[in-house]
């Protein structure tokens, strides 16, 4: 089971606000909207979709690394670098 299991919904109700977002912003384009209005719709949901991102990698850390990380070992040694390289992932993005 995923972690962000309890979270679904949440989850699939903000991807679909950011798709609508982007969806907007194509609509914008294709009207030849003004670039600064496009812009700052860009920004809205590119902040949608890290939010997503955010909510998923809390999600990581307190269901699957936390149950990694109590069985020790090579699982939570693994567990612990993916989730640090998601999160340099992110940081870089």
């Amino acid at each position: 089971m995923p972690g962000y299991d309890d979270n679904k919904e949440q989850l699939l109700k903000r991807l679909r606000r950011a798709e609508g977002q982007v969806r907007g912003i194509h609509r914008m384009i294709e009207e030849d909207t003004y670039c600064i209005d496009v812009l700052t719709q860009v920004s809205a949901a590119t902040k949608a979709l890290e939010s997503v991102a955010l909510a998923l990698l809390d999600d990581h850390l307190s269901h699957c690394v936390a149950e990694a990380s109590r069985e020790g070992g090579a699982v939570a040694d693994e567990k612990i670098r993916e989730a640090s390289a998601a999160i340099a992932r992110l940081v870089r993005s």
